[in-house]
């Protein structure tokens, strides 16, 4: 392949990051018209609270699809906005006896200072107060704003802000406001039933405790008397939940804990009123006490799941320096005030504030913390910079490109949050399982009371049997089960600059053992290096001076190459070298005369023009070009003088991903529209299995289907617009981050590094967490069947084993909480660590690298 196809087609450097598509790729064809924010949604204390959320709004008009999420305090809406607005959506969240205070961003995205702009009557004032009784709220900053389907532009002609209008000051509580006012409860609950115990008849009878109740009352009024605070404090959370709970008509753990504890207290002041006899005090607050506990820790444990969002939402500072037109002194404003278009002072060690483009300095600046990037990158005029980013070394004068919803941190963390809310498979029908176990508790606690009675046992006993089976199905630990472990594997992800668009991505990446990866661009940088130089008749150094002074005239991408090689030989610079009579052959090369020589840089078509024998290397072009690499040949006054060849230089880490990859038993394939010989050069040097080579960019899908007609799980790796459809076909599509808008809409994942090796960390992290998924609900399911028939009081007869409602709760809290401890053991995982850049053999090392 020697042929210097025309004129320069060099593609323009792309940012690695831009408005990203919609994660609800499950949900297509229904949101196709809508639009999806993330809501602050506060006050889930339980996971199978979300539901209450969920079947409220999804009967609201205009709502398409709501995915709630108990552990991250938020949901997505996606909703049609002809028909519903943000603040509707707000207000309908409130209904539900939940604190909302609007969409759930950065606090550093809103001006504390400013009024909400009150467009079409879409935005509200951001300072709600919670329901009446109602004491928890969010656990993220919030403000009414509305993101777009695709992307997060401006609407109406409203700035960001304006859109956004102010938040971050509501009412509600955050995540660690909540833990503590859990423990609070469950102090009152715990310090109280220590006196209930001892004066109920088990601390009569079991414990021997004999001490006379307090001024001289019978045991069960003075234990009456110490549960009021139990039952209308500690354990009104439970009330509150399920009165929500069932107005949204659904079931869920708030129930059946009030049912237990209501029935249990309820009873016993029946039987106090009418002059005493064997009651329950104990077990209700006992058992409000135990639940309380589990939940206490169980939510500090989940808390520990949404420390990668609320590191993301802690990144960029809260203030900014501006200068203003007049050029005076730079002025220190909050963030959320910085308008596209202002001019930003960022000096040496602080944090740029939002997206934006340099416009005088230079400097490095540090990208990991957003992209993933490892390496400080070099900015200039004209050097775009990235919000949150750290500048390293120079001042900066950066001009505000992008700010509020539109910067990359924001779109970030919107999707993270999307892909946390999202539900697997495996979740939604676990959802669908929780429901019916609380019907089933109820209806199984009603059975046994009924068959204890029936069976001569007094009303105590039956009673006792009952609570205890309502109290052990809960199924907390089964809504926890997979929202917790997508929760921490997004997270781990979003750290490494992997970012799941959705739950289904993440199961999904568990199953793939095949990746197909796109060539140029993915396996390879894009940009052709030179990699052989071959020379008959004169010097090296010589020879690179010539070429390199004809190149520079030139804008095609191979004589970039040529320039960039000379340069980095130091055989580019000098006086005696400059063009002159520079002609530009299109679809075959260049001539000029260099220090009064005649130098042709081209293909052989240009050298036979003018009539250039190749003589003895015409055999070492026809071998490089077999080889895979691009043939520029070289003439002096006449004569053939060398050859350069070069090539589609691969990533630093490709060769290192493709290791990775086999080493987790997958297989790699490369699918590129080039020719064989150049296909087959890379996959030698990276150790790619299969080949499929010369493949129209409308056929790549085809060949995706033909292995997934093979029984293969096939992800594709792609960056370019015509591997869009191939994204689309296989079972997950990986975008790199570099790559254009329309790969990055199609793609499950996105890779915001551009670095191949981080195609093994997704599938590593998807197979983590799946296993994290199946083993809590492995645990969650085996649970309630072991403890149910326990419960019921088969095993009293036999054995004599009696479950009582104290324990039972007990060990139902804990399974909660050793589910969300298995799932943040998934922080541990390990990754396939960033390799060190290699070269290939065969290439060159330019001098000075």
């Amino acid at each position: 392949m020697d042929v210097r196809t025309g004129p320069s087609r060099r593609p323009a450097a792309r940012s690695p990051l831009r408005p990203l598509g919609d994660p609800h790729t499950l949900l297509e064809d229904k949101m196709s018209t809508g639009r999806s924010t993330v809501l602050d949604v506060g006050g889930l204390h339980w996971a199978t609270s979300q539901a209450v959320v969920e079947q409220t709004l999804a009967r609201r008009p205009g709502v398409l699809a709501v995915q709630a999420n108990a552990v991250a305090q938020t949901a997505t809406v996606t909703y049609d906005p002809d028909r519903t607005s943000v603040r509707e959506l707000t207000g309908w969240v409130r209904d539900c006896g939940y604190h909302c205070a609007g969409q759930s961003v950065p606090n550093h995205l809103c001006d504390p200072m400013s009024e909400p702009a009150g467009a079409g009557g879409q935005l509200e004032h951001a300072h709600p107060q919670p329901p009446a009784g109602h004491e928890s709220g969010a656990a993220h900053t919030a403000v009414d704003h509305e993101m777009s389907h695709g992307g997060h532009g401006q609407e109406g002609g409203r700035s960001p802000q304006e859109v956004m209008g102010h938040g971050g000051h509501h009412g509600g509580m955050s995540m660690a406001d909540m833990v503590r006012d859990m423990r609070n409860r469950f102090l009152v609950a715990a310090v109280l039933s220590v006196p209930i115990l001892l004066w109920s008849p088990i601390g009569r009878e079991v414990l021997g405790f004999h001490v006379p109740a307090p001024l001289g009352l019978r045991d069960d009024v003075f234990s009456l008397i110490l549960s009021l605070p139990v039952v209308f404090y500690a354990a009104w959370i439970f009330f509150d939940g399920a009165y929500r709970a069932l107005r949204a008509r659904t079931l869920d753990m708030m129930v059946l804990v009030a049912v237990a504890v209501a029935a249990g207290w309820l009873y016993s002041v029946g039987v106090t009123l009418t002059g005493g006899g064997e009651v329950f005090y104990e077990a209700a607050s006992v058992l409000t006490a135990f639940v309380l506990l589990g939940h206490w820790f169980e939510m500090r444990a989940r808390g520990g799941a949404n420390e990668a969002i609320r590191s993301l939402l802690e990144l960029s500072p809260p203030m900014a320096l501006r200068l203003p037109p007049d050029g005076g002194d730079p002025v220190e404003v909050p963030t959320g005030q910085v308008q596209v278009g202002d001019l930003l002072l960022v000096r040496p060690g602080a944090k740029v504030p939002v997206d934006g483009t340099v416009v005088e300095g230079v400097s490095e600046v540090d990208e990991s913390m957003v992209t993933g990037e490892s390496l400080p990158v070099a900015k200039q005029p004209g050097s775009g910079v990235i919000g949150a980013s750290v500048n390293t070394t120079g001042t900066l004068r950066v001009r505000a490109t992008k700010v509020g919803s539109d910067t990359a941190l924001a779109q970030i963390v919107a999707l993270v949050q999307q892909a946390q809310n999202s539900k697997a498979p495996g979740q939604r029908l676990a959802d669908r399982a929780a429901f019916w176990l609380v019907l089933v508790a109820l209806l199984g606690g009603t059975a046994t009371l009924l068959v204890w009675l029936a069976a001569g046992a007094g009303v105590q006993t039956a009673l006792l049997f009952a609570i205890t089976v309502v109290v052990i199905t809960c199924p907390d630990a089964l809504g926890l089960a997979t929202p917790t472990a997508i929760m921490v594997g997004s997270g781990l992800g979003a750290r490494r600059g992997v970012l799941f668009k959705n739950a289904t991505a993440l199961e999904t990446a568990a199953r793939i053992d095949t990746v197909v990866m796109d060539k140029t661009g993915t396996l390879t940088r894009g940009e052709p290096e030179v990699t052989d130089v071959v020379v008959d008749g004169i010097g090296d150094a010589e020879l690179l001076r010539l070429v390199a002074a004809v190149e520079r005239e030139s804008e095609h991408p191979l004589a970039t190459a040529v320039v960039r090689y000379a340069q980095q030989h130091a055989a580019a610079d000098g006086a005696d070298h400059t063009a002159s009579g520079f002609r530009n052959v299109p679809g075959h090369g260049a001539t000029a005369t260099v220090a009064g020589r005649r130098v042709l840089v081209g293909n052989r078509a240009l050298l036979a023009a003018e009539q250039v024998e190749l003589g003895p290397l015409a055999s070492r072009r026809d071998e490089l070009a077999a080889a895979g690499r691009t043939a520029v040949l070289v003439a002096v006054d006449g004569r053939a003088v060398a050859v350069i060849a070069m090539a589609d230089a691969a990533r630093d880490t490709a060769a290192a991903a493709v290791t990775a990859l086999h080493q987790a038993e997958v297989r790699v394939v490369m699918l590129t529209g080039d020719n064989q010989a150049t296909a087959q050069r890379i996959a030698q040097q990276l150790g790619i299995d299969t080949v499929i080579a010369e493949v129209l960019p409308a056929d790549k899908s085809a060949h995706i289907a033909r292995l997934q007609a093979q029984g293969r799980k096939v992800a594709m790796v792609g960056d370019g617009v015509n591997d869009a459809p191939a994204l689309a076909q296989a079972d997950l599509g990986i975008a790199i981050g570099a790559g254009t808008d329309v790969a990055i809409e199609t793609a499950d994942v996105v890779l915001m590094r551009s670095d191949p090796l981080d195609v093994p960390v997704a599938l590593r992290i998807g197979r983590g967490t799946l296993r994290k998924m199946r083993q809590n609900l492995g645990w969650a399911i085996g649970y309630n069947a072991i403890a149910l028939p326990i419960a019921a009081g088969v095993l009293e007869p036999s054995l004599g084993l009696v479950l009582r409602p104290e324990i039972a709760a007990l060990t139902m809290s804990g399974s909660s909480f050793l589910v969300a401890v298995n799932a943040l053991l998934l922080k541990r995982l390990r990754l396939p660590a960033p390799a060190e850049p290699a070269r290939a053999a065969d290439q060159p090392v330019p001098a000075g690298r």
